[in-house]
């Protein structure tokens, strides 16, 4: 055989290797798995809804701070005033007062304590929320991959990036939702003492097992 003979048959074999091997992959890339990967935490922190809860949470934190300051300094301007009328009032008439104010105190950290926890419960049920919503959508890629379960990426040692339906799910869910809204807060939030400060509100189809941390 002459060499150019040669050169044209190796180079038929690499251009046909050029055409089959992404075939191939592609083949592969598409080829039904039983198990299918899923990144909750990305999942959940790159979906629309949780854009929604972040900016909420910081609105609600920002003017819980805000409030907190404001009553402090109401607080601490009380307590001053206290002090100055005590030489002028009688030992027993200043203890009652104290007592009055130190109740008064404790009955409000109480309320700003509960207006925390509501946040941080607030957060916590718009997650269990999506979860909820994204269920039936997760079902509905796990079928068209012709897959049994879904495992978190996180607990699997070693996986094929083809198997992994997390920016699926993702972009399936913001186009099917656009961005839920959260539960108000003002309806939830404790109602203040009476005889707290202003602090009445804040200005400032089966499913598909899915492992849950």
């Amino acid at each position: 055989m002459s060499s150019f003979g040669l050169k044209a048959g190796f180079a038929a074999l690499i251009f046909g290797a050029a055409i089959a091997f992404p075939a191939l992959a592609q083949e592969q890339a598409t080829l039904p798995s039983p198990i299918v990967t899923l990144d909750q935490e990305r999942l959940f922190n790159s979906s629309s809804v949780a854009e929604r809860i972040r900016a909420e949470i910081e609105t609600r934190t920002a003017e819980l701070t805000a409030e907190n300051r404001r009553i402090e300094a109401q607080l601490e301007a009380e307590e001053l005033d206290l002090t100055e009328r005590r030489p002028a009032l009688e030992p027993a008439v200043f203890r009652q007062m104290a007592d009055a104010f130190d109740a008064k105190v404790q009955g409000i950290r109480a309320a700003q304590d509960a207006k925390a926890r509501e946040l941080q419960r607030l957060q916590e049920q718009g997650r269990q929320d999506f979860l909820r919503q994204i269920r039936p959508i997760l079902t509905e890629i796990v079928r068209e991959r012709g897959a049994v379960a879904v495992m978190d990426r996180r607990a699997v040692l070693l996986s094929a990036d083809s198997i992994d339906i997390t920016d699926q799910a993702i972009s399936r869910f913001n186009a099917t939702f656009d961005a839920p809204e959260t539960p108000d807060l003002e309806e939830t939030m404790p109602v203040p003492t009476p005889d707290s400060p202003d602090n009445s509100a804040p200005e400032a189809s089966p499913d598909v097992p899915v492992e849950e941390n």
